[in-house]
């Protein structure tokens, strides 16, 4: 997978503080918020249904009848979703923080190495043993070249959730508190979004004549991709601990469980790849020999590696 490696407008880590919610808000992809209050369904378009009758009946004619009755409890869900962003907008009850950077970097074999100040950090990946699609089998190190090439590393936080959400539970408020904290959850993952849209544009640039909807956006189809620790092609959590001292968690307000953890739990980390053929795609089962092989490049011992990979082995 050869190309010519984009060199990016701006190098090295960036922080922003008190992002605005209103610049957040617009990329809240709402199919995950239902998926999150178990309500299966599409709910294409909830935003057009006002808060006058017409609009609302309107907006329901295009379920089936049977499927009305759900649909009218996912319209309540998402006007008090959005009541509470205009709470937490007007009252200033949460704060938006991210950190972030494209940094020169390389591969080898399947191990990126991310270039910062005085040290390299080491991100050792694993690859698919099952063909995707196209019959490839995919390491997210394809996709960054053996010399000279950059890689981007992000996270994102919503800071002041937890503090509102004891205001719900102090009344007994489960519903409103538990609101809160899945709201948030999209928040954190909207600001990611909104991340990437800049960093493609602007911090690295190498899509600067991108011209997509966020509803394309919230599709994946722009270029490059930002796959999130934990998330199937980047499955191992402790690699969360590699990245700490890059984006300095603490300077932002994130705080790491020894389990790797973020808190607040509305938090996101992950990387960036420029490359053009770069996808998203699931590591899926790995046999012993790779996990051996994985544990040495970690340089953690196989015991304790197991306890981050079981849905792996």
């Amino acid at each position: 997978m050869s190309y010519i490696p984009a060199k990016p407008t701006t190098l090295g880590l960036i922080q922003l503080t008190d992002i605005n919610l209103r610049d957040i808000a617009p990329f809240i992809d709402w199919g995950f918020f239902f998926m999150a209050w178990r309500m299966s369904g599409k709910y294409e378009g909830i935003e057009t249904a006002c808060d006058c009758e017409s609009c609302k009946v309107g907006w329901l004619q295009q379920f089936l009848p049977q499927e009305r009755p759900k649909a009218e409890e996912a319209l309540k869900l998402f006007k008090d979703a959005q009541e509470m962003l205009r709470e937490m907008l007007d009252d200033k009850i949460v704060h938006i923080n991210a950190s972030f950077g494209v940094f020169e970097g390389f591969a080898k074999d399947d191990d990126i190495y991310i270039k910062s100040a005085n040290q390299t950090i080491t991100i050792p990946t694993l690859r698919q043993q099952h063909p995707s699609t196209d019959g490839f089998c995919y390491s997210l190190a394809d996709f960054v070249a053996p010399e000279d090439d950059y890689v981007g590393a992000f996270a994102t936080t919503i800071q002041g959730v937890e503090a509102y959400a004891e205001t719900f539970e102090k009344d007994d408020d489960v519903y409103h508190s538990i609101l809160a904290k899945t709201l948030s959850d999209r928040l954190a993952e909207a600001a990611a979004e909104w991340l990437h849209w800049k960093v493609r544009k602007e911090y690295w640039g190498y899509a600067a004549d991108e011209i997509l909807s966020i509803k394309d956006m919230l599709k994946t189809k722009y270029s490059g991709i930002r796959p999130a620790v934990g998330y199937p092609s980047l499955p191992d959590q402790s690699i969360i601990f590699a990245l700490e001292p890059l984006l300095k968690f603490n300077e932002i307000g994130i705080e790491l469980t020894e389990n790797g953890a973020m808190f607040p739990n509305a938090s996101v980390c992950g990387l960036y790849f420029a490359h053009p053929q770069s996808k998203y795609f699931m590591i899926g089962k790995i046999d012993e020999n790779q996990f051996a092989d994985y544990a040495r490049r970690s340089n953690k011992s196989p015991d304790v590696l197991r306890k981050w990979m079981a849905a792996n082995l």
